[in-house]
């Protein structure tokens, strides 16, 4: 007998409190949509027209040749540096294009310089992001294409790109990772690629260079005129004749950027297959109920409660839903599902008020706040993920958290260590692990609903997001707290009036840096998306994972439960 749990209802299109959320969710998508479109425009049209008229495509342009047709280019990264390096002039998308998609039918991360920005030179953020696109590559064994049009290092700034852990040379070093691992490597170089940047194209297995425009060297023509003396123009010194016929660095010369990107899809499409991970996956059911009613059902606001189970029952496959533990812990939704076919393991805030066993059975019955993780919530949690782990079912995280109970009660009933097991249990999980990121994400509860530093395979957020320590209401009032206190000491006191003007301005400055465009720009999470394509992210990031087939045996021992 199949089990067939439905989840959900039918929403209440016509109330007036759906009508409210649906269109403050639009206002909020249409704010974010004007800005990706300005990110779009990378360096700006003059210089997009600069680059056309030496015969060049832009960044994107590459891209969308690159992939299949008719197939999704999923960018991550698109918000990268937003609002940063004003005094600059700005670095949008970190002057780099970067995602997954179809090439020759095989799902690839590509990584494109937008020389439309500063040349398409490195700010810190630029490595930032090179560098995750390599780990993406490295977790899931993808091959890795790079689209290579770079002015090297953004001088300026070289103290803050150049010589730590996580810096420029980092790149390079994962080339030499990649290739020992056996992660094909193709690099086209269709512009400059110069100094300490000519060793990515070069690391790579595979290296082309378009005639005309392409240039690699560790010195340009200035450097080596002011270091030996030596005239000679780029394309003596290192352009598509020089590095294919004299000094063999390149392995394939081509006339224009349009071939380059038709050789690469040769390449790609000759390789063979690998073995997989085999997660589970059956023919896709679509969901109970449309996507879009999300956005009637979430609240734009942290404070608003809701049912988290009608999001689920948007998102997974209708039917596929078999809840883990569903009388206890109930602020923790858990359970099995599919999505898109896959199985998953879901552990989800609930956003309700929920009435909950305060002790023995004697004991009367307790209300829970929503978006806390309570002892209950915590140990049911850790419980649910050893066993997703046990069964090689990847963990899908969706964050609305507040954090973890606080105040004496929680204290004495143990919450530090309760808390301590949930953390251990997604740290040490080894199945592929994916957040979304719905709402708030504060404090430990970030931690332990596999924030950016228990590394989940894909980190998501809607616009909705707000990623802090604590709400901007509760630092401002803390902050406050301490400043009355300072001033107490030293005798001076805040009027009414003042004390106000100061609590707005710290929490006005506290919500902006809680923004999920705040975090995007600093690649806390990588990318920003519309609630109704949850599905396609988190399918995508599964067969994506799939592709590695080095999955570690669990081990539950070394977690105390």
């Amino acid at each position: 007998m199949a089990i067939n749990l439905k989840l959900g209802t039918t929403a209440k299109s016509d109330a007036p409190k759906f009508r409210e959320r649906e269109a403050a969710y639009a206002l909020l998508l249409q704010s974010l949509d004007d800005r990706r479109s300005k990110i779009e425009l990378g360096g700006g049209e003059s210089r997009q027209k600069r680059e056309h008229d030496r015969g060049k495509l832009l960044a994107r342009e590459r891209v969308t040749r690159l992939l299949d047709d008719g197939t999704q280019f999923f960018e991550l990264g698109t918000f990268a540096a937003e609002g940063m390096y004003a005094d600059e002039g700005g670095c949008p998308a970190a002057g780099t294009v970067m995602g997954i998609g179809r090439v020759s039918g095989r799902l690839c991360m590509i990584v494109a310089n937008d020389a439309t920005v500063k040349a398409g030179a490195w700010f810190p953020i630029t490595a930032k992001k090179n560098l995750r696109a390599q780990e993406i590559a490295l977790e899931n064994h993808l091959p890795i294409i790079y689209l290579v049009d770079s002015a090297g290092v953004f001088l300026p700034r070289q103290d803050e790109i150049f010589p730590d852990r996580d810096h420029f040379g980092r790149i390079f070093r994962n080339n030499a990772v990649l290739s020992a691992k056996g992660i094909p490597q193709i690099a086209a170089i269709m512009g400059s690629c110069v100094a300490g940047g000519a060793y990515l194209p070069i690391m790579s297995d595979e290296a082309l260079i378009v005639e005309g425009t392409g240039s690699v060297f560790l010195a340009g023509p200035f450097l080596v005129k002011a270091a030996i003396g030596e005239t000679v123009d780029k394309e003596v010194l290192g352009g598509a004749v020089s590095t294919t016929e004299i000094s063999g660095v390149t392995d394939y010369k081509v006339k224009n950027d349009e071939e380059a990107l038709a050789r690469i899809r040769d390449l790609v499409g000759r390789y063979g297959e690998r073995p997989k991970a085999g997660f589970d996956r059956i023919k896709a059911i679509e969901p109970a109920f449309p996507a879009s009613e999300i956005y009637g059902i979430m609240p734009v606001t942290g404070a608003e409660p809701y049912d988290m189970e009608e999001v689920l029952a948007r998102i997974i496959d209708d039917g596929s839903w078999n809840p883990y533990k569903d009388g206890y812990g109930k602020t923790l939704l858990t359970g099995f599902a599919r999505i898109d076919g896959w199985s998953v393991g879901i552990v989800a805030n609930q956003r309700l008020m929920v009435r909950a066993k305060s002790g023995s059975a004697a004991q009367t019955d307790e209300m829970q706040a929503g978006g806390v993780i309570y002892s209950d919530s915590a140990n049911k949690a850790a419980r649910f993920i050893m066993n997703c782990n046990q069964k090689r079912i990847p963990l899908v995280f969706i964050q609305d958290v507040s954090g973890f109970m606080v105040g004496s009660r929680a204290e004495h009933g143990g919450i530090i260590k309760d808390g301590a097991k949930m953390v251990s249990a997604v740290a040490n999980s080894v199945v592929p692990k994916f957040t979304i990121v719905v709402g708030n994400s504060y404090g430990a509860g970030n931690y332990a609903m596999c924030g950016r530093a228990y590394d989940p395979r894909l980190m998501l957020a809607w616009p909705t997001a707000r990623i802090a320590v604590m709400g901007g209401a509760q630092a401002a009032k803390t902050l406050m707290q301490i400043r009355s206190a300072k001033l107490k000491r030293s005798g001076e006191t805040l009027n009414p009036d003042d004390e106000q003007a100061l609590l707005d301005k710290i929490r006005q400055r506290y919500d902006d840096q809680t923004s999920p465009v705040y975090a995007a720009a600093r690649l806390w999470v990588d990318e920003i998306i519309k609630p109704e394509l949850t599905r396609e992210w988190i399918s995508i990031g599964i067969e994506t994972a799939n592709h590695n087939p080095e999955i570690p045996v669990f081990n539950p021992g070394i977690i105390q439960t």
